[in-house]
């Protein structure tokens, strides 16, 4: 145990509005995020799809997602943060609510694609400009955003399962979601942006380490890989097990969640005492443990709960304090914090989609079984990140 440089004195009070503004910001995207998975059948009712065509959609959201966040950043180091953050709040609003009301599977493709394009704007930004704001001090803050981020991830089921129970349908679970992306916009709106790194003379001008960003990138992309199968996919396996019905299959997504949220909301005092390198590594066992409890008892309902809430503990705080651990080795710009999230989409386009051409065809197990394979590459990456990853720019 190691006491680290992540115990600063609180911000100062101007810094309060602009991290809670940020907080809201993930509430709302943890929500619209996690809408996808539950309404997923719903969604192939209204279009009158398969589950192995609407399950594009996990491809065409997350596409989008991966430009946003490649533009995003570029954006965020060119233009005022506030107000695009706005705007991007504006498009999610605009896009869940016609949602559920498009007949036409292409049509609803497009949308979601654009969704997504919102949804990589505004994590990269929420990420930047919190960094931004605290500098040196983020890594506490840091832990703080994703497990905002895991409290709308709960919330969102909550709201498609109550809807499903009073209407018996997804279209007012879609609009009660949009109402609730509001605030966030509000908020925001009225807040000045906060300086970027490139004005502030911070000699950001550095050689690019190319390999710590790509084994960077792997590792998120298997860490976020378990995070959307567990949340795209959970409700479906459930059901398909016969180890649960809808509205059961939700609150078993909500589950995730909970733990997820629970997880990162922990990992803020964790980071403070503990290397990140340990928490890392503790991550990965409890995920491991987590899987094969599901694995090792297919038929337990019980396990399935454990075993789904464990991984969301176990993972939660995983892309925080991977990103708390480069960005002691390196410069964090809006374009290079982009890169941390093109492995989020990236896995967030391919395994669900994987998993939606092998559901059916396969059974319903292959879901755990790309989730192992995710948590098995994860040990190696690690271990990569641990001999390549060089010194930190700091003591940690």
């Amino acid at each position: 145990m190691t006491t680290k440089a992540i115990t600063p004195a609180a911000p100062r009070a101007e810094h309060w509005p602009k991290t809670i503004g940020y907080y809201i910001a993930f509430v709302a995207l943890g929500m619209v995020s996690q809408s996808l998975g539950p309404t997923l059948s719903g969604l192939a009712a209204h279009t009158n799809s398969q589950l192995s065509q609407v399950s594009f959609l996990f491809t065409a959201r997350a596409f989008g997602y991966l430009l946003g966040s490649m533009g995003g950043g570029r954006l965020y180091d060119r233009v005022p943060g506030h107000p695009l953050m706005v705007s991007v709040l504006g498009v999610m609003v605009l896009t869940m609510s016609i949602t559920p009301v498009l007949s036409l599977l292409w049509m609803l493709t497009v949308v979601l694609f654009v969704l997504g394009l919102a949804e990589g704007t505004l994590d990269v930004g929420g990420n930047a400009l919190l960094i931004w704001v605290h500098r040196g001090n983020v890594g506490p803050f840091m832990n703080g955003l994703p497990f905002f981020f895991g409290l709308g991830a709960v919330i969102a089921p909550l709201v498609i399962a109550r809807a499903l129970i009073a209407t018996g349908d997804i279209t007012w679970a879609y609009w009660m979601l949009a109402v609730l992306l509001v605030p966030a916009l509000l908020w925001l709106m009225r807040l000045p942006s906060p300086t970027r790194l490139s004005d502030a003379g911070n000699g950001i001008a550095e050689p690019t380490n190319y390999r710590l960003i790509t084994l960077v990138v792997l590792f998120l992309f298997v860490n976020v890989g378990i995070e959307v199968c567990f949340g795209g996919w959970i409700y479906n396996y459930a059901i398909a097990m016969d180890l649960a019905g809808k509205v059961t299959a939700a609150y078993l997504t909500s589950a995730f969640w909970i733990a997820f949220a629970f997880g990162r909301l922990i990992g803020i005092p964790l980071s403070a005492y503990f290397r990140p390198r340990t928490l890392l590594l503790t991550n990965l066992i409890g995920g491991l443990v987590s899987v094969l409890i599901i694995l090792l008892w297919p038929q337990s309902a019980t396990a399935l709960w454990l075993g789904v809430a464990g991984s969301g503990l176990a993972m939660a705080s995983t892309f925080a304090v991977t990103v708390t651990w480069t960005e002691r080795r390196i410069t964090l710009t809006g374009a290079a914090t982009s890169w941390f999230l093109v492995g989020a989409a990236l896995s967030g386009m391919t395994l669900p989609l994987l998993i939606g051409q092998l559901f059916e065809s396969q059974g319903p197990r292959v879901t755990i079984f790309v989730i192992l394979g995710n948590v098995l590459a994860a040990f190696v990456i690690f271990a990569l990140l641990m001999i390549y990853g060089g010194q930190p720019k700091r003591s940690t």
